[in-house]
């Protein structure tokens, strides 16, 4: 599933790959404290690598949202 998120997030809606980010983290220290099968960890760090790039370009996408909207503003009220 987190490897699902990730490509989702990569793909289609980059919020999933904040999910993605998060349960991989959750995951691997589960792995890395026994607690869970480690035979699915390339799967969930893939899924969480995918996340956070995803989670990267999310952030990107709203600053450069951000100064767009701000210079549309400027240019708006220094036309009025």
């Amino acid at each position: 599933m987190i490897l699902v998120f990730g490509i989702l997030g990569l793909v289609v809606c980059q919020i999933l790959g904040v999910f993605a980010w998060i349960m991989g983290n959750k995951d691997l220290k589960a792995m890395d404290q026994g607690v869970m099968d480690p035979s699915g960890r390339s799967h969930t760090n893939a899924g969480r690598i995918c996340g956070i790039i995803a989670t990267i370009l999310l952030a990107l996408g709203l600053v450069f949202t951000l100064i767009w909207v701000f210079f549309m503003g400027a240019m708006v009220a220094v036309s009025a």
